[in-house]
């Protein structure tokens, strides 16, 4: 369709094309760290990739490695045989603990930690005794980790963030969950130690997931639902506990409708004795 003295951008998708023009226009009043800051503390065994800048008061810790082109900005800590893939994004105040490994293209926004200890404990002799959580973290390519997250490292074996999958702030990940590509995880969304999140999962905001489940391929949980058992590919669910989308919807209706069933059935009950009383008299 023409429409005379105005230019048309066609595009199957509005909202990318114009997120994309405005990064476009806004790209250099985004200030980044350039080169190492001389506070910078770094060890001799350290390998640092070319273009790689890190900002004033970081620390990374020896046998590290960071990729080409990756950005650290200031107050982070990167620990011991920690690897971050090529061009990374690390905003300030992120701690990645030791042994851990990200892939190409990850952002982690401020206040992270991933790789801290798995909560693991056994009731010995009238108290808690830690379990070592000796295992470790893999975030995959192109994962966005919101601010204050916590990734817990495995117990054994791996904590997996799978490609593609982003995590919003306030979001709590326990050791040895295993999360599929390209998940979307809202924010305070608790998930419970050994859990399995297939490919494509949206857990909305507040959902708590019960440990040792696994939550199938497409799944979409909706805010503040409380997953108790595994969940089918491709279902949809709400509430507490959670149940089919629809039938939590047929529920919730019915439960508003309690108070006008408790007004009919009083008016009833008023009826019947009266009939009862009428009949008593004949």
């Amino acid at each position: 369709m023409e429409i005379p003295g105005k230019s048309v951008v066609r595009t199957d998708n509005p909202s990318l094309a114009f997120a994309r023009a405005a990064s476009f226009f806004t790209q250099d009043t985004v200030c980044r760290p350039r080169g190492v800051h001389r506070t910078a503390v770094i060890a001799r065994d350290a390998v640092i990739g070319k273009n790689v800048a890190v900002g004033p008061h970081t620390v990374i810790e020896g046998g590290a490695v960071v990729g080409d082109h990756t950005v650290i900005y200031s107050g982070c800590y990167v620990g011991h045989r920690t690897v971050l893939g090529k061009d990374c994004l690390i905003y300030p105040h992120v701690t990645l603990r030791e042994g851990i490994t990200l892939g190409e293209r990850v952002i982690v926004h401020s206040g992270t930690v991933i790789g801290d200890d798995g909560f693991g404990y056994v009731w010995v002799n009238g108290k808690h005794e830690k379990i070592p959580q000796v295992g470790t973290v893999v975030v995959e390519n192109d994962v966005e980790i919101g601010a204050n997250a916590t990734i817990d490292r495995a117990r054994f074996g791996k904590t997996v963030i799978g490609e593609g999958s982003k995590i919003d702030n306030l979001v709590q990940v326990a050791h040895n969950v295993v999360m599929g590509k390209h998940c979307i995880i809202i924010s305070q969304v608790g998930i419970s130690g050994s859990v399995v999140i297939e490919d494509n999962v949206v857990l909305a905001g507040q959902v708590g997931v019960h440990g040792h489940l696994t939550i199938g391929k497409g799944v979409v949980a909706a805010s503040r639902a409380a997953i108790t058992k595994s969940i089918p590919a491709g279902e949809k669910i709400s509430g507490f506990p959670a149940r089919p989308y629809m039938a939590e919807q047929r529920f919730q209706a019915a439960l508003r409708r309690v108070p006008s069933y408790i007004k009919t059935i009083l008016d009833l009950e008023k009826r019947v004795k009266e009939l009862e009383k009428k009949l008593g008299n004949v």
